[in-house]
């Protein structure tokens, strides 16, 4: 646990967080925009989406909150639909359990701020040295989620002037994990982690379909990275677990 915190380590920890989470604001701020707009126009009120979004944080989980709160109440469906929308953050947290380590109280919030870009930046990226790793992942995290909540207040507040086709900007996501992927193999010394991640990707792409493959998915990706661990790290393999 880390004895308190300073200005000193937490400014430029800023700095030097804020560039890699740009392509995010590009993103975020569109779709948290658009996302104001369609839960102002189901019938929310304008305090609504921000609520919603500083709150649940859930992105797709969100859009589908909108229609959960209109609907009949029916608390069981709702936790089932939220599971399973969410169940990939599961796998998240594994992940992020050693990274996570010695962040004291920022752990809480970085649980809390953990979104699938913000696991991609602070999962893939080297903390700059002389950089408070504590500091550096939690701004990513904070910065990721003030956008969206930004976003989403902006698109609530202006919902009746802001009238404009988002469609598309979903696609700014997948090129940046496009780069991310790319940027880690160019990184790694053997890629055992991400030729078994894109081959169950397609494997149950192709079994389960698009709607449902993700959980599959990350469930075979877990399973076989988890036998191949103890080889790999004999063989002194730098794989990405």
């Amino acid at each position: 646990m880390e004895k308190g915190t300073s200005t000193g380590k937490a400014w430029p920890a800023l700095r030097a967080a804020f560039p890699y989470t740009v392509p995010i604001l590009t993103g975020f701020l569109f779709l948290g925009i658009g996302y104001g707009i369609f839960a102002h126009s189901m019938g929310l009120p304008k305090w609504m989406a921000p609520f919603m979004a500083a709150t649940i944080f859930g992105g797709s989980l969100e859009f589908v909150a909108v229609t959960l709160l209109l609907a009949p109440f029916n608390p069981v469906q709702a936790l089932i639909l939220s599971l399973v929308i969410q169940a990939r953050h599961l796998f998240y947290g594994i992940s992020m359990l050693e990274k996570y380590k010695g962040t004291g109280w920022k752990k809480i919030f970085l649980i809390h701020l953990m979104c699938d870009e913000s696991f991609a930046i602070n999962y893939t990226t080297e903390v700059p040295a002389g950089i408070d790793k504590g500091w550096f992942l939690f701004w990513i995290s904070f910065l990721n989620y003030s956008y969206w909540v930004l976003g989403s207040f902006l698109g609530s507040q202006f919902s009746t002037l802001l009238q404009f086709n988002l469609k598309g900007l979903g696609f700014i996501m997948t090129t940046l994990f496009v780069v991310i992927f790319l940027e880690q193999w160019l990184k790694e010394d053997q890629h055992v982690s991400a030729v078994v991640g894109f081959a169950a990707s397609l494997g149950c792409l192709a079994v389960f379909g698009a709607q449902r493959f993700m959980i599959p998915a990350l469930v075979v990706i877990l399973a076989v990275l988890t036998v191949l661990r103890k080889p790999l790290q004999k063989q002194g393999g730098r794989g990405q677990f």
